[in-house]
C-alpha cells in the first residue's frame, strides 16, 4: 500500500468506527447514517486528492491531529442530521464539538514544535474548521433562525466570490484579530447548541459574532482591493512586489500562502481557523 493512501484510509476507518460507537451509544437514525457515511467518504476522497496534488507521501504529526478533528466533525454532522428527525443527544454533540475546537489549538502547536508546518496542513485545518462551523450553524439555525446560517456559509461564499473576482484570491499579511474573531464563531455556536443561556442572551451573542465576522471580512476585502495590483494572482501565482515598504510576498515560494479562498493561514474564513494561522507562521 502506498504511504500516500494511508492517511485517508485510516481516517475513513476511524470515522466509520466513530459512527458505529455513536450508533451503539446514543443511536443513529437513517439521516445520521447517510450524512455520516457521505462525510466519511467525502473526507477521504478530498484528503487523498489534496495529498496527491501537494505531492505529500505521508501526513505530518500535526496533520494526524487535524485528521482526528475531521473524524469528530463527521460525528457532529451525523448527529445534526439526525436532529431533524428526533431529539439530538446534545451532551454528546457538544462534547465532540468542544474537543474538535480544543484540538484546533493543539495541531498548530504540534506543527510548530515539530517544524512540520505546511501549506497543505494549513488548508486541511482550514477546511475542517469551516465544515464544523457550517454544521453547528445549521443546528443552531433550527431554534434561532435561518440568519445564523450566514456564519457558516460566509467562508464558502468568499470562495465563490473569489472565483468571480480574482483579486479576492490575493494573499494578505496575518492578522491576530482575525484569529480571535474566528475562534469566537466556534465558541459562540457551541454555547448556543447547549441552550443553557436565555434565548435573548444567545441571540445577542450570535448577532455579535456575526457582526465581528462581517467586520473582519470587510477589512480583508478592503485590504485586498487596495492592494489588488500587487497581490492578485497572475497565472496562479501572486506577484512578489513589496507592499508599503514591507518584505515581498513570497507565499508560493515559501509555502506561507493559501489559494482558493484568498486567505492566509491567519485570515478569517468564518470557520474558526486558528490552527491554520499558527501553522503557517511555524
Amino acid at each position: 500500500m502506498r504511504a500516500v493512501q494511508r492517511g485517508p484510509l485510516i481516517g475513513l476507518l476511524a470515522q466509520s468506527g466513530l459512527l458505529g460507537v455513536l450508533s451503539a451509544t446514543v443511536g443513529l437514525g437513517g439521516p445520521g447514517w447517510v450524512v455520516g457515511v457521505l462525510c466519511c467518504l467525502g473526507m477521504a476522497a478530498v484528503l487523498a486528492r489534496s495529498l496527491g496534488r501537494h505531492r505529500i507521501h505521508r501526513l505530518g504529526p500535526a496533520d494526524w491531529v487535524t485528521l482526528l478533528r475531521a473524524t469528530l466533525v463527521c460525528g457532529v454532522a451525523a448527529l445534526v442530521a439526525d436532529a431533524f428527525d428526533r431529539a439530538a443527544p446534545v451532551p454528546t454533540l457538544v462534547l465532540l464539538a468542544v474537543v474538535a475546537l480544543v484540538l484546533d489549538a493543539v495541531d498548530g502547536r504540534v506543527a510548530r514544535r515539530t517544524r512540520t508546518a505546511s501549506r497543505f496542513g494549513a488548508r486541511f485545518d482550514m477546511e475542517v474548521d469551516a465544515f464544523l462551523i457550517l454544521i453547528l450553524s445549521v443546528y443552531v439555525s433550527r431554534s434561532v433562525g435561518p440568519w445564523v446560517l450566514a456564519i457558516g456559509v460566509a467562508r464558502y461564499a468568499f470562495v465563490v466570490a473569489g472565483g468571480l473576482l480574482p483579486w479576492l484570491c490575493g494573499t494578505m499579511p496575518p492578522r491576530y484579530w482575525a484569529k480571535v474573531v474566528a475562534a469566537t464563531q466556534g465558541i459562540v455556536l457551541t454555547v448556543a447548541v447547549t441552550e443553557l443561556l436565555p434565548h435573548p442572551v444567545t441571540d445577542a451573542a450570535l448577532l455579535g459574532a456575526l457582526v465581528l465576522l462581517a467586520e473582519s471580512f470587510g477589512r480583508q476585502v478592503w485590504w485586498l482591493w487596495r492592494h489588488r495590483d500587487i497581490t492578485a494572482p497572475s497565472g496562479g501565482r501572486p506577484r512578489p512586489q513589496s507592499i508599503d515598504g514591507q518584505r515581498p510576498l513570497q507565499a508560493w515560494a515559501d509555502g506561507s500562502g493559501l489559494t482558493g479562498a484568498g486567505l492566509t493561514g491567519a485570515g478569517l474564513t468564518g470557520a474558526g481557523l486558528t490552527g491554520a494561522g499558527r501553522r503557517e507562521r511555524a
